[in-house]
């Protein structure tokens, strides 16, 4: 499978799954852990990586919809009884999100100069 396709489809899959985690009751929502805002940090990392390697010439257009993404769903929060909207999480995600969408451009940006000095 080409890999661009692949990160695209997981990259949706994962918005997928921020978007239920976010908006489903909290009780429901799923944790892999004590420390959430890694678990933030880390999901919203994780998606602006796979959509910079999904769409690596509109990197632009991927940071823009990680942001409004992250912001988005975190004032969603605010319509949910037993939800809400912070700051700081929203900063946690938008800083995991510039991570990942960086991470995405330096693999593009050097991936080249990577191969060949791993020998490929």
């Amino acid at each position: 499978m080409n890999l661009k396709l692949a990160a695209g489809l997981l990259a949706w899959i994962l918005f997928a799954v921020i978007a239920y985690s976010t908006m489903s009751p909290l009780d429901m929502r799923p944790r892999l852990g004590h420390l959430v805002h890694i678990e933030r940090f880390g999901a919203f990392g994780l998606m602006g990586l796979l959509f910079a390697v999904a769409y690596p010439r509109r990197l632009g257009l991927v940071l823009v919809l990680v942001f409004v993404t992250a912001i988005g769903f975190e004032l969603l929060q605010m319509v949910s009884a037993d939800r809400h909207a912070r700051v700081t999480d929203v900063a946690v995600k938008l800083l995991g999100g510039a991570c990942g969408v960086f991470g995405g451009w330096f693999l593009f940006r050097f991936r080249l100069p990577l191969l060949r000095l791993l020998g490929r």
